[in-house]
């Protein structure tokens, strides 16, 4: 090589070591975004559970413990309350969740499940089959991996909770805001997490510490790892994430009418012990998100989970943008897929 190649082959070479390397010469490579189940691992709650071990109803416990729908090896709701008493079933950590995106935001629903909703009070009180209670978080997107937390909304049995964490810009729309979420490191990941909880018994949900632990209780924390409770005062206790959407999961069992008695309403009867000893037994009266309902707002049922950007609308009042139109939901594909499905079929006459 010449005196002048060699000067300037030192010279590129002394441009790439400046610029951090010879990938910078180049086009930077595009920023792969996380996937949805990342998305859902990062922002699922630290969750506190009330745990009552008193009374044949409470099972030692372990009738405040989450678990899977299908906790007992099968999809039939109407025997979840019974066969939460038998000894082959698992009580391994597990919660639902679902990730609808728009352009400027994501809304995660995370779905917590029991299989009694039960009570210890020998009057006045009604218990039933099965429980599915839960949150909706708003994530707007600000150009970083996992977006920036906006506001929550929990459920406690027929009525919804709105919260916003300290500095959120979200502030108070056609409803009032209830509290402030709070954030606690987890022991298991670099990240801070909001924090939830649920009384015993009916497993109403709101975020801590507004339902906070009195005496025993599970401390439940996101993981890859489904663990089941050693006590009824276990204080780490990693639970798993299951994607609502999955092949064969809760949304494509939707129409299973050993699973569902309705759309979005859990099939429960009054087999077993279920209300002995207390007022009644109710039936059919759980609800997966799709089937929430807060009937004194404004929101329709199921829209918490399955237009969570028109429920914040309403929620919220929101500077800046807040997209309506989704990017991805399969709720709402699957609705209009449907009533397009129905609009093609003959109508008949009763």
């Amino acid at each position: 090589m010449s005196v002048k190649g060699r000067i300037a082959a030192a010279l590129a070479t002394a441009v790439t070591v400046a610029l951090g390397g010879a990938g910078l010469l180049g086009p930077a490579p595009a920023h792969a975004a996380v996937s949805r189940a990342a998305l859902a691992l990062r922002w699922a709650p630290i969750h506190y559970q009330d745990v009552d071990a008193t009374g044949s109803h409470a099972l030692a416990g372990r009738s405040d413990y989450l678990t899977k729908v299908d906790y007992d090896g099968d999809l039939n709701g109407r025997n979840n309350w019974d066969r939460a008493a038998d000894s082959d079933v698992s009580f391994a950590a597990n919660v639902y969740y679902s990730v609808v995106e728009t352009s400027s935001h994501w809304f995660v629903t995370y779905f917590f499940f029991h299989p009694r909703d039960w009570v210890d009070h020998p009057f006045f009180e009604t218990e039933h089959e099965n429980d599915g209670e839960g949150l909706m978080l708003s994530i707007e997107k600000d150009g970083t991996d996992y977006g920036v937390l906006r506001a929550m909304v929990t459920v406690a049995h027929s009525d919804f909770y709105s919260y916003t964490p300290s500095g959120s810009s979200w502030t108070n729309g056609r409803e009032t805001i209830d509290g402030t979420v709070q954030l606690q490191s987890s022991p298991h990941d670099a990240f801070q997490h909001p924090v939830t909880a649920q009384e015993v018994q009916g497993h109403g949900l709101k975020a801590w510490p507004q339902y906070d632990i009195n005496g025993d209780g599970i401390v439940y924390y996101p993981s890859g790892t489904a663990e089941t409770p050693s006590s009824t005062n276990d204080r780490d206790v990693r639970y798993a994430l299951i994607d609502i959407f999955a092949d064969g999961g809760l949304w494509a069992q939707r129409a299973n009418s050993s699973l569902f008695a309705s759309l979005g309403t859990f099939a429960g009867d009054t087999s077993g012990d279920c209300g002995v000893g207390t007022f009644s037994c109710g039936t059919n009266s759980a609800n997966a998100p799709w089937g929430w309902d807060d009937g004194n707002d404004l929101p329709g049922r199921g829209e918490i989970a399955t237009d969570p950007a028109k429920l914040s609308a309403e929620y919220y009042t929101i500077p800046g943008t807040l997209s309506r139109a989704y990017a991805y939901n399969p709720y709402g594909s699957a609705a209009e897929a449907l009533k397009k499905a129905a609009e093609t079929l003959p109508r008949t006459i009763d």
